[in-house]
C-alpha cells in the first residue's frame, strides 16, 4: 500500500509517470539499505524504541510527501521523501513473525511447536496478502473519491496509532533483546550464507511478482478504458491466496517446506503463463484467482524457513531482510514495468510477471537442490559416525 500510495500521489501532483516510478525505486532502496538495520537494533536493543522511533518518523515522512507533491519544491526533494519513507517503514510484518516464533519456541511444548509455527506463518502471511493485494484497492477508492492526498493522511495516522500500540504491546518484551538474560547472538556473517540469501532472493521475487503483476495488469485494462477496475480484478488473488495461507498448517507433515516453495512457485509460473495470454477480462481474473492459490503458501514458507534459519539471536534481522527485500522488488517492479509498457507496450510487460515467477522458481529450485545436498552429508556423516562407533566397540572383543 505505501509503495502504490506514494506513486499515486506522485503521478496525481506532478503529471509525471516516470517521476512516480523513480519515487517507488527510491522507496525500495531506503527500505533495503535501512530496514536490516532496524532488524539488527531490535536484536541488540529490543523492538520498542526502535518502533517508536520509525514509526514516528514515518509518519511524518508521509505527511511531508503530501505536502512536498503539491509545492514548487523540486522533484529531487520528492525523491529524497521517498527515501525517508522507505527507510523508516517501522517493519511490523518481520516484528511480528519474530515475537510470535520466539513465544512458540519458548513457551510451547517441542510437539506442538511445528504446526503451531505453521498455523501462526499462515497468519502472518495472510495479514501481508491483504496489504499486498487490498492495498491497492484501498488507495484506489480514496484517490478516486476523495483526493490522491487522502491515502498520505489515513496512512500517517493509522501508522502512528497503530505502530506505537504495537510497540507498546507487552510481546514486545517477550523478544530475546528485551529478557533479562538476553539470547548470545550469532556472528553477523552467518547472515550472508546460501541457505539465508537464498530465501531472501524468493522474496525478493515475491516483490518483483506483485509489482509486475498490478503494474501490467492496470497497463492492459487501460487500453479499453478499465483502468479503474484494475484493483478489483488485483483483489481476487486475495481470495484464494488467504485461504489457503490460513490453511498453511493442515498440510501433512510429510509435505516439506522444500517441497512447498517448488509445488507453489510453479503454480504462480503457470498462473501467469495464462495471464500474458488472457484474452478478456475474464482470463484475467481466472489467472489471478489461480495466482492466488500460489502466492499465498510461498510467502508462508519463506518466512518458514526464515523462522528455521535465522541465526541465534539474529531473528529479527532475518525477517526484515525478507521484508525488505518484497518492497525492494515491489517498487523495483513497478517502475520497470511501467516503463516497459510506455515504451514497448502491453504485450512485452505482460510477460514480466512471468519472469518474476521464474526468478521464485529457480530459488525453489536451488533451495531444494541445496537442502538435499545437506542432507544427504548428514546422512554420510551419521553413517561414518556409526561405523567408527561400531569399529570401536568392536576392537576389545578382538583382544580378548
Amino acid at each position: 500500500m505505501m509503495v502504490v500510495g506514494t506513486m499515486t500521489l506522485v503521478v496525481a501532483a506532478r503529471g509525471s509517470i516516470a517521476l512516480g516510478g523513480w519515487n517507488a525505486a527510491v522507496l525500495g532502496l531506503g527500505s533495503a539499505l535501512v530496514g536490516p538495520l532496524l532488524g539488527f537494533f531490535a536484536d541488540r536493543f529490543g523492538q520498542r524504541p526502535v518502533l517508536l522511533l520509525a514509526g514516528t518518523l514515518n509518519s511524518l515522512g508521509l505527511l511531508a510527501l503530501a505536502a512536498v507533491a503539491y509545492s514548487s519544491l523540486p522533484d529531487t526533494v520528492v525523491l529524497a521523501v521517498g527515501f525517508l519513507i522507505g527507510a523508516t517503514s517501522p517493519q511490523i510484518g518481520p516484528f511480528s513473525r519474530t515475537r510470535l516464533v520466539h513465544l512458540i519456541l519458548t513457551r510451547l511444548p517441542e510437539p506442538r511447536r511445528a504446526r503451531t509455527l505453521n498455523a501462526t506463518m499462515g497468519y502472518e502471511s495472510a495479514a501481508d496478502e491483504t496489504a499486498f493485494v487490498f492495498g491497492p484497492l484501498v488507495v484506489g477508492l480514496l484517490a478516486t473519491t476523495m483526493t490522491p492526498v487522502a491515502p498520505m493522511i489515513g496512512a500517517a495516522v493509522l501508522t502512528l496509532i497503530f505502530v506505537t500500540a504495537f510497540a507498546l504491546h507487552p510481546t514486545a518484551r517477550a523478544t530475546p533483546a528485551s529478557t533479562d538474560s538476553p539470547t548470545r547472538q550469532a556472528p553477523a556473517h552467518e547472515l550472508r550464507s546460501l541457505r539465508i540469501l537464498i530465501v531472501v532472493a524468493g522474496a525478493l521475487g515475491v516483490g518483483l511478482f506483485f509489482g509486475t503483476v498490478l503494474t501490467s495488469l492496470t497497463a492492459v485494462l487501460a487500453q479499453s478504458g478499465r483502468a479503474d477496475s484494475a484493483g478489483l480484478i488485483y483483489g481476487v488473488m486475495g481470495i484464494g491466496s488467504t485461504i489457503l495461507a490460513l490453511s498453511i498448517g493442515l498440510f501433512p507433515e510429510g509435505f516439506s517446506l522444500r517441497s512447498r516453495w517448488v509445488v507453489f512457485s510453479a503454480l504462480m509460473l503457470a498462473s501467469m503463463l495464462g495471464f500474458a495470454r488472457a484474452d478478456g477480462v475474464g482470463g484475467l481474473v481466472a489467472a489471478m484467482a489461480v495466482a492466488g492459490l500460489g502466492i499465498g503458501p510461498t510467502i508462508v514458507t519463506l518466512y518458514s524457513l526464515a523462522a528455521e534459519r535465522a541465526p541465534q539471536g539474529r531473528s529479527a534481522t532475518v525477517m526484515t531482510m525478507l521484508g525488505s527485500a518484497t518492497i525492494v522488488g515491489q517498487s523495483a517492479a513497478s517502475a520497470l514495468t511501467g516503463a516497459v509498457a510506455e515504451s514497448a507496450g502491453t504485450q512485452v510487460a505482460v510477460w514480466l510477471p512471468v519472469a518474476a515467477s521464474a526468478i521464485v522458481v529457480l530459488c525453489a529450485v536451488l533451495n531444494a537442490l541445496g537442502t538435499t545436498r545437506l542432507i544427504e552429508q548428514a546422512a554420510r556423516r551419521e553413517h561414518a559416525a556409526a561405523q567408527q562407533a561400531q569399529a570401536l566397540a568392536q576392537k576389545p572383543a578382538d583382544r580378548l
